[in-house]
This record gives C-alpha cells, structure tokens and sequence, in this order.
C-alpha cells in the first residue's frame, strides 16, 4: 500500500484527533480524554523534535484537550438540593464531539466530490492502453489502509525512542552537517543499489539527533516526490521502503 503523504502543511488538529480516534478504535461519542490527550501531545512533541512550525491551533487544540481532562477529573459532588436533582450534568467532551463529526461530516463530502471529479475527468478519455506493466506495483499496493503523514511521526517517535536506548552511554562525536538533499542522494542510491526493501529503521543508521532527523525529512520529501514507495500491512506493522518498480523482497535488521 503506497502512503500518501502532504508536506506543504498537515490537515489540522481535528484531523489529527479523527485520525487517532481511527487509529485506537475509540468510539467518537465517548472519547476517553486521558488517552487521546496523552497521544495528541505525543504528537505535539514529535512535530517539535522535527522543528516543525507547529501552528498556533494545534497548541490551542492541545490546550482544549488539556481543560476537558482537567474537568472530567474532577470529583462529581452529589447535590442535597432537589430543584437540582432533575438537572443534567454537561459532558464537557460534547462541543468538542460536535465539531468532530462535523468536521468528518465535510471531510467525507470533500472526498466524495474528489472521487466525482476523478470519475467525470474519465468521460472523454485517449484510447486504451496498455498497463500489464504496471499489474504487479498495483497488487503490491492494493490494501485499503489509508496511511498519513502521522502514521510516519509516529513511527519517527518510536524510532527516537528506541535510538535513544540503544545510544552508547560515553560517545566522541565530531558534528558533521548534512543536508536534506544530500541525505536523499544517499537514500536513492542505497535502495536502487540494494534491489530489495528495507525497514524504516535500517535508514536511521546514526544515533545523532540532527542526522535522524535529516533522514525523516529526506524519506518525507522522496515520498512527496514519487520516487520510493512506502508500506505497511497493517495497523502498527514495521514500515517497508523501496525504489519505485524495484524489488520488494525486505532485508534483515
């Protein structure tokens, strides 16, 4: 499955919650706000580490998040008054459910048009050709995930996290600059060279902070470029890279 990716600038932080909210199974109408809190900052965090120009509503969203939990932590204090007993209390997550459906609501209408507009762009079409070349990167590509820029921070963190374990305890280490572009020159060459996939992590071969990150960045704008594929079977499997049409046979760590 190829990943689709956008570079330029990410959704927004509600789509950022739908896409958690997919991604845990959690049911939209009963949010449990400690979770999604704790991976929204995550997030947050990782966009950070990358040095990312966070936009102001992710962080109004985080602080959003942060109110909701604050409240449904509270103690819930039994009223002796009876003109109260009648008195519903306010889920503090409901105006934050509205505006999720109601922006899921006009991301599926976006969508559905977009897949209008592709099927009206094939009315008048050339004549038919022929695309056995082309069978096999499609089988390979057929699974109905759908994989976003946030599947691969996640991925980034995970890969931060364990790098930062394994990092020798006393290092000397002289700081060489590399840039996104070089590490990209590096990143095509290993793979066409190579003729098979490698897992995301066999591309972070530093543990230097600077370095990682130029790797992430250089895989991100290859993506954007259609010059590698990216895939994953499914939800929470490791991540495969390889040369568009090369092999897919996946190396060892």
């Amino acid at each position: 499955m190829e990943y689709n990716v956008k570079l330029d600038a990410f959704e927004g932080p509600l789509d950022l919650l739908l896409h958690l909210i997919n991604r845990f199974e959690i049911d939209i109408y009963d949010i449990p706000m400690a979770e999604i809190t704790e991976q929204y900052l995550l997030y947050i965090r990782t966009m950070q580490e990358l040095e990312l120009d966070v936009a102001s509503e992710y962080l109004v969203m985080a602080a959003t998040l942060l109110a909701i939990k604050s409240k449904m932590l509270l103690p819930q204090h039994e009223e002796m008054n009876e003109e109260l007993e009648d008195v519903v209390e306010e889920d503090p997550r409901e105006e934050l459910v509205e505006r999720l459906i109601e922006y899921k609501k006009y991301k599926e209408a976006a969508k559905e048009l977009k897949e209008r507009e592709r099927e009206r762009g094939q009315i008048f079409t050339k004549p038919p050709s022929d695309l056995s070349d082309y069978s096999q990167e499609i089988e390979a590509c057929g699974a109905d995930l759908q994989v976003t820029v946030y599947d691969m921070l996640g991925a980034f963190h995970k890969l931060l996290r364990r790098k930062k374990l394994q990092k020798p305890l006393s290092t000397k280490i002289a700081r060489e600059e590399i840039s996104i572009e070089q590490r990209m020159d590096e990143i095509r060459e290993k793979i066409i060279s190579s003729n098979r996939a490698f897992y995301f992590e066999e591309l972070f071969p530093s543990h230097e902070r600077e370095h990682i990150v130029v790797t992430f960045l250089a895989i991100l704008e290859l993506m954007k470029r259609n010059e590698i594929l990216v895939e994953q079977q499914t939800n929470f499997a490791e991540i495969v890279i390889m040369a568009k049409g090369g092999a897919t046979t996946v190396g060892h760590h």
